[in-house]
């Protein structure tokens, strides 16, 4: 999946979409989900145009990885679920029903989450 430019992600980093935003610094952007499936429902993303988890990984520098990773960290604690746990989840691709073509995690919490997938019956 090559990366979109006008993808939603875009649009809201050079702001053409408002968001509900909760984080921002140089490199990363965390904002409430519009379709929250949780009590607390943050997506959290970086600026650069990565499409997913393995171009991030493989493309991002250094410091925009640490960047991400410890904002992650700081908006679980400060939106409270730190403490009683949240998921930190990342669709990549079509198999994983990734919706937008631009590197996000879902920072899932607020309530008892359960089995994260299901065994086969």
């Amino acid at each position: 999946m090559a990366y979109d430019a006008n993808n939603v992600f875009a649009k809201i980093l050079c702001g053409e979409i408002p968001c509900n935003k909760v984080y921002e610094d140089d490199h990363v952007l965390a904002f409430h989900d519009v379709n929250p499936q949780t009590p607390v429902h943050v997506l959290v993303i970086p600026k650069g145009p990565y499409v997913s988890v393995d171009d991030f990984a493989e493309h991002a520098s250094e410091t925009e990885i640490v960047a991400f990773v410890r904002a992650v960290g700081k908006i679980a604690r400060d939106l409270g679920v730190a403490g009683s746990g949240y998921r930190f989840l990342s669709n990549s691709g079509a198999d994983a029903h990734q919706e937008v073509p631009h590197f996000h995690v879902h920072i899932f919490g607020g309530r008892r989450l359960g089995r994260m997938i299901q065994p086969p019956a």
